[in-house]
């Protein structure tokens, strides 16, 4: 069981970054799939989740009308577009999984990728 998370990198406020979480060694379409974001010296924190009958559960208010969690299942990948990008976006963004419920508790998940990080200018 593996959660490969890319597409992170820096961009300047306004712009758009697409994130994708690839899994291996399970279907991700069984599994809730939180992305979550830790920025240098907070709290690992819920962004949003995406459940298995493909229903988005925003955890950040800000995240609301910016950021969109998507699943391509023929490719078992899970992707967050984030658009209008923020300072204070900037994180290393993590993506999760669990079979149960989604969740904006980090503990609830037992899947983690390993992070990418997303910096964002101003």
């Amino acid at each position: 069981v593996q959660l490969q998370a890319s597409g992170g990198g820096l961009v300047q406020a306004g712009e758009s970054l697409r994130l994708s979480c690839a899994a291996t060694g399970f279907t991700l379409g069984y599994y809730h799939i939180g992305w979550f974001r830790q920025a240098p010296g907070k709290d690992r924190e819920g962004v949003l989740c995406l459940s298995v009958p493909g229903i988005s559960a925003y955890y950040v208010d800000s995240a609301k009308g910016r950021f969109t969690i998507s699943r391509d299942d023929a490719a078992n990948t899970v992707y967050l577009q984030m658009n209008d990008l923020k300072p204070e976006d900037t994180a290393v963004y993590y993506c999760a999984v669990q079979r149960y419920h989604c969740s904006r508790r980090a503990a609830a998940y037992n899947h983690w990728g390993q992070g990418t990080q997303v910096t964002v200018s101003s």
